[in-house]
C-alpha cells in the first residue's frame, strides 16, 4: 500500500468504514510509516476534538482513544483471520467426507 492509498482511508477508518483487509493492509502500512501514523494522529484529533465540542463535554485523552482504536483493529483483523482460517477448515473437511463418502459407495458397489 503507498502512502496515497493510506492517506485516502484515513477518514473511512476513522468512521469505522472500511473492510476486514482493508484495516488489516492500513495498519500493517502504519506499521512502517511514520507520515501516516502523524496524518492518522492528525484527522483523529481533529475528528474527536469537534465531536468534544458539539458534546461540551470536558477533558478527553484522545491519543488514548486513538491507542485504543487501533488496539480493537488489531483484534478486530486476528478474529477475522481466525474466522477465515475455520471457514478454510471446514470447507476442507466438509470436502473431504463428500469424497470418503463417494469412495466407499463405490466400494459398496464394486466389491459387493
Amino acid at each position: 500500500m503507498t502512502c496515497q492509498e493510506a492517506e485516502r482511508m484515513v477518514t473511512p477508518y476513522i468512521n469505522d468504514n472500511l473492510s476486514g483487509e482493508e484495516v488489516d493492509a492500513f495498519l500493517h502500512h502504519l506499521e512502517t510509516c511514520k507520515n501516516c501514523q502523524e496524518e492518522l494522529e492528525i484527522y483523529f484529533m481533529v475528528d474527536v476534538g469537534l465531536k468534544q465540542l458539539d458534546r461540551d463535554s470536558g477533558a478527553f485523552d484522545i491519543a488514548g482513544a486513538l491507542k485504543e482504536r487501533i488496539e480493537d483493529s488489531y483484534a478486530r483483523v486476528g478474529r477475522l483471520r481466525t474466522l477465515k482460517t475455520l471457514s478454510y477448515a471446514v470447507r476442507t473437511l466438509a470436502a473431504m467426507a463428500v469424497a470418503v463418502t463417494v469412495l466407499l459407495q463405490f466400494r459398496i458397489w464394486l466389491w459387493p
